[in-house]
């Protein structure tokens, strides 16, 4: 079969098309023809080795993917051969908290992840695919989906009178914007790009706000909520954008730090505890976080939101299109 590797953590220029024999599963396991992989950000950091620990060479990359399970090993019991199929992030966190053993077992980091035409997964390490959705829509739930729900659903306990503030308009936050609008919440959205907030208008974004043209974006935040600050922000900058969140946030309210997009600045403590603030790292989810955002895809018909799609063969200029932040939602190969 044909695999990408990562053979260094030289970037996008380690990623190299090879030929490996293709997987067999034993007893637990499950053989799955990979129809479609989509890219995070997290994969940019792992092919510049700049992910986590100490990655091991070479490295077969990408945690979200979505195929067709064609042979099943003894024993399984969870799937069958043809069921529509994607690998869950953590392939041992199941339910419950994570723990360090179930955060050593992500797809392309700790382990051979997606960007294959077969992988073989643990049966326990899958979800059956919503119907409505084709391979191409389904790879894209895995990573940023299961992070925008167990943020907003799972931990953020969302309401209909929520306000949420949402940063940037890459996989998470889309797909964060969707599941708001579901729970009828009011939602505000930033970008540096005007065409891009007309189309998270257009998603249904209540409040539009370009951080190019206002860098104090958390102060225009503050006026939109009658200078009480939203009750949720979804916080994929990082260390670089956290002061402004903080700041955005009500008092009483909550910030889930999700993304690592900017580096930098200093994190003063004082806004977290004079306003009781609630400040929670999101690393992804568990199955069972997966499976019940699949349930309120499937009833609601709800449709990713697809920036762009590559051959398989192109899968370096996918990484490359990913790099440049052009994108608006998710970058998707096709296998």
């Amino acid at each position: 079969m044909k695999a990408y590797e990562i053979q260094s953590d030289a970037g996008i220029d380690a990623l190299k098309l090879v030929d490996r024999p293709q997987p067999e599963p034993t007893a637990g396991q499950v053989l799955i023809k990979v129809r479609a992989t989509s890219l995070n950000y997290r994969d940019l950091l792992v092919a510049e080795g700049n992910y986590g620990s100490k990655l091991t060479y070479p490295l077969i990359p990408m945690s979200d993917g979505a195929g067709e399970v064609v042979a099943v090993g003894e024993g399984v019991t969870r799937v069958k051969t043809g069921d529509r199929v994607a690998g869950i992030f953590f392939q041992t966190w199941i339910d419950d908290s994570p723990t360090r053993q179930k955060m050593k077992s992500d797809l392309g980091g700790s382990i051979d992840g997606m960007l294959a035409e077969y992988v073989v997964l643990d049966q326990n390490g899958l979800v059956i695919l919503p119907d409505h959705l084709s391979y191409t829509q389904a790879a894209t739930l895995p990573c940023a989906a299961v992070t925008a729900w167990h943020a907003l659903v799972t931990k953020g306990h969302i309401r209909t009178n929520h306000t949420i503030l949402l940063l940037g308009t890459g996989g998470v936050s889309i797909f964060a914007l969707q599941f708001a609008k579901l729970h009828n919440a009011k939602v505000i959205i930033t970008s540096s790009s005007d065409e891009k907030l007309a189309r998270a208008k257009q998603l249904g974004a209540d409040e539009i706000i370009n951080y190019k043209t206002t860098p104090n974006w958390q102060q225009q935040v503050y006026e939109l909520t009658n200078r009480l600050g939203v009750d949720h922000v979804i916080e994929v900058g990082g260390a670089g954008t956290l002061p402004q969140s903080l700041q955005a946030a009500r008092i009483g309210g909550r910030v889930s730090l999700i993304g690592v997009l900017t580096r930098g600045g200093d994190i003063d403590p004082m806004p977290i505890l004079a306003k009781s603030l609630t400040l929670q790292g999101i690393y992804v989810g568990s199955r069972e976080m997966f499976e019940m955002m699949n349930q309120a895809i499937s009833h609601h018909q709800i449709f990713p939101i697809i920036d762009s799609v590559f051959p398989f063969t192109a899968a370096p200029e996918a990484y490359r299109y990913l790099e440049t932040a052009a994108h608006f939602g998710k970058v998707v190969i096709e296998i």
